[in-house]
């Protein structure tokens, strides 16, 4: 409890520091065309002008605003998801916290809560949000301790000053980038304390977040917390560029295949798993910054390595488990995220089945566009299109464009090319998320958009390729567009 009023002291100290600030420079703005009047008798219309503007601007921004929730997702009910909301009573009954009034669903590798609605928080309702990548990729138990930590937020009163510390924030920004807008340097006093006050109180912030996670500890077991924290921490880059690389420019074709089992298969993928061990190895050596609201991961780790807590057996199944009708949500997800209410009409497509219905059509299309390049080219062309791949590919992009970009334009209609060949041969296509393309035959795999610049970086050569296409059987296959 002293650590709880020492938090709500701080923020509304902080907090009142700011508006004495902005009143005391309001009143210093009114006073100085009041005074030039009272004792010198006489007024600049240019300076009062100024003054009152000024003041009217501090005055605006400070000015408390009705906090307007933005559901961040679709919102999850207990009737639709029951395992989902038995799990999260157990939590909550654990650390002796009443359930959140809402729970949503976000497009995130994430997990808050807050206490939104009403003024500077009163009048607000406890809100609870968990990211569809998480599920995907943690287990129950690990989720379990994510849901334990934010629960911890609940039981520390971090969420009490989550409004005074938010809307202090946001009265800071609004009156900087007004009085910016203003070419103002008035809004100097303003940034100086906007970064005092984000050092103080994200100083605050990090030890509720080391004190959330002894909770988390207590409830999931120290084991399934720091594994669920590695995990968050590795995957949150990846989900930003599954979605850039191959779940959007399907979802823009008019095709919904689903998000959370491709981000699962994209993690698999060994090029992923690379670069996310990367990411978290580098995570583990970053060190403490003044402006970071988290701990360091590996402050984090430390901190609840070897603690006590309710370790076990169970919930070792996916945390996905846990929610029901998944493509349904996942509609309804898509459509949030958005706002276009189309998505959820889209037909419904296995990853499966991606590489047929979106990349041929793509590949046909392009490989159409060119054909004049790819006429009268076999396999075996390849090593001799190598040194003219930048030149081939100028006549493919605009004219501004870089050579490295008409070369990967001629890499990529040649591949193409390469692998309509090959399923016109009677190869199979795979595009699974993460994975290169791959054509399969009677045991054999292709990788077509591998092999130009296998060619050009010199770790296949020329000879070793020939030989390989006539094992195949592929020397006269034709790479100009054909009857499919």
């Amino acid at each position: 409890m002293p650590s709880l009023l020492w938090r709500i002291v701080l923020a509304i100290v902080l907090m009142l520091g700011f508006y004495v600030l902005a009143l005391s420079i309001v009143g210093g703005l009114l006073f100085l065309p009041y005074a030039e009047w009272q004792y010198a008798h006489r007024i600049h219309p240019k300076l009062a002008i100024a003054c009152l503007v000024g003041a009217g601007v501090v005055l605006w921004a400070i000015l408390p605003r009705f906090d307007h929730f933005e559901p961040p997702g679709p919102r999850l009910l207990a009737r639709d998801h029951p395992r989902l909301f038995e799990e999260l009573v157990r939590t909550a009954r654990q650390v002796a916290q009443e359930m959140p009034a809402e729970v949503y669903l976000l497009p995130a590798v994430n997990a808050f809560v807050t206490e939104r609605g009403g003024v500077m928080g009163l009048g607000s309702r406890r809100v609870m949000g968990i990211g569809l990548p998480l599920l995907q990729t943690l287990s129950v138990r690990e989720l379990r301790g994510v849901l334990a930590h934010e629960f911890g937020h609940f039981h520390g009163g971090d969420t009490k000053l989550g409004p005074w510390i938010y809307k202090t924030r946001g009265a800071i920004g609004r009156a900087v980038g007004a009085l910016s807008e203003q070419k103002s340097a008035l809004g100097y006093p303003f940034v100086w304390y906007g970064m005092l006050f984000v050092r103080i109180t994200n100083a605050v912030s990090r030890r509720q977040e080391l004190a959330a996670d002894r909770l988390a500890v207590s409830v999931a077991g120290s084991k399934a917390f720091a594994s669920g924290l590695r995990t968050v921490h590795g995957v949150a880059e990846a989900f930003d560029a599954y979605l850039e690389q191959e779940y959007l420019p399907v979802l823009n074709a008019g095709l919904r295949p689903p998000v959370g089992d491709g981000f699962g298969q994209f993690l698999r993928a060994g090029y992923v798993a690379g670069i996310i061990a990367k990411v978290t190895a580098k995570e583990l050596e970053r060190a403490v910054d003044p402006y970071d609201s988290h701990p360091p991961l590996a402050e984090r780790l430390a901190a609840v390595e070897g603690l006590a807590g309710g370790e076990g057996s169970d919930g070792t199944a996916p945390a996905i488990s846990l929610l029901d009708h998944v493509p349904e949500v996942e509609a309804q997800l898509l459509v949030t995220a958005t706002g276009d209410r189309k998505i959820a009409k889209f037909p419904q497509v296995a990853w499966q089945e991606v590489g047929e219905r979106f990349y041929v059509p793509l590949w046909q299309r392009g490989c159409a566009e060119r054909r004049a390049a790819l006429s009268g080219l076999t396999p075996v062309c390849l090593p001799g299109l190598v040194p003219k791949l930048g030149e081939i590919g100028r006549s493919f992009v605009e004219p501004s464009a870089s050579d490295r970009d008409a070369e990967r334009a001629a890499i990529t209609t040649f591949g193409a090319a390469f692998a309509l060949a090959l399923r016109r041969g009677g190869w199979r296509l795979s595009c699974l998320p993460g994975e290169p393309v791959r054509l399969e035959r009677d045991g054999e795999a292709l990788e077509p958009f591998d092999i130009l610049p296998k060619l050009a970086a010199k770790t296949l050569a020329p000879e070793a390729w020939l030989r390989r296409c006539a094992s195949l059987q592929i020397e006269t296959l034709d790479l100009a567009p054909g009857s499919v």
